[in-house]
């Protein structure tokens, strides 16, 4: 960030929140994009309830801010709409933040932004549909080898380095195929394994343990949460994630622990072995 506010000589405040609004307003598009994805339909067209068919107004369409005025509620027939639109939108403007805050250059902060947006279609799509498309999976693994050759190119790695970061993600994928190939299949899906790959060239090879096993802790946490939850709200309305209520055999989306603990690695430097170590 200090490059950003260095090159353009703009408060601090003032790059936050055009960076945060333009996050919210990609997410917007993500938001349409992850709706029409594979579906056949063109990401043209005006923008309309899901319920009712009714077209939106203009002031209906702010990223974030429409949301809430409305209350999450469609201004024509009442019905609710999806709070993961509202989700996705914070989660993007907030991780544009992150972007900026951890770019050197404009090259890196294009970079991460793309990357963080490839990782939320992931993210939610899964979620949702529990698979993870290929073409996805490609893009990330592109983006990875973009980023990993400029900082060849750029000195930053030497050929030795790139093989260790390369072959460390690898090492990573085969744990995950590992586990999917004595379950055949039960714990986790292939495209999990595929995904591994350009997670563990994001982290690199030292924190390629570290992503693997902050991946299954939030996991957990995450799913005794929500069993908690369920439990508690007996007989409310259920979370979604799939059309039954969660139990401790159930099939949940992997992608979205995998992602988490990725990015909580690269953005924190978090080394799992360090709660281990004693002075």
């Amino acid at each position: 960030m200090d490059y950003f506010v260095t090159v353009t000589l703009l408060p601090v405040w003032f790059l936050w929140t055009t960076v945060f609004c333009l996050g919210a307003i990609i997410g917007s598009f993500l938001n349409v994009y992850i709706y029409r994805f594979h579906t056949g339909k063109s990401l043209g067209g005006s923008s309309h309830c899901l319920s009712c068919a009714k077209q939106l107004r203009w002031f209906e369409l702010f990223p974030l801010f429409s949301y809430v005025a409305l209350r999450g509620r469609c201004r024509g027939c009442r019905s609710y709409v999806p709070v993961r639109y509202f989700v996705v939108e914070l989660m993007t403007a907030v991780l544009f933040v992150v972007a900026l805050q951890l770019a050197t250059s404009v090259v890196m902060f294009a970079w991460l932004v793309a990357m963080f947006v490839v990782l939320i279609v992931i993210t939610v799509y899964d979620y949702y549909h529990f698979i993870i498309p290929d073409e996805l999976t490609a893009a990330l693994v592109g983006l990875m080898a973009l980023w990993v050759g400029w900082q060849y190119w750029g000195g930053g790695l030497t050929l030795i380095d790139v093989g260790w970061t390369v072959g460390a993600s690898l090492a990573g994928s085969g744990f995950f195929f590992s586990l999917w190939f004595v379950s055949r299949g039960q714990w986790l899906g292939f495209g999990d394994v595929k995904l591994a790959i350009p997670l563990g060239l994001l982290v690199g090879p030292h924190s390629v343990f570290s992503f693997i096993v902050l991946s299954f802790w939030i996991g957990a946490v995450i799913s005794l949460i929500i069993l908690g939850w369920q439990k508690y709200e007996r007989g409310k309305r259920r979370l979604h994630l799939s059309a039954e209520t969660l139990t401790m055999k159930s099939a949940v989306p992997f992608a979205p622990f995998m992602i988490a603990g990725a990015v909580l690695v690269y953005v924190t430097q978090f080394n799992v072995l360090s709660l281990f170590s004693f002075s």
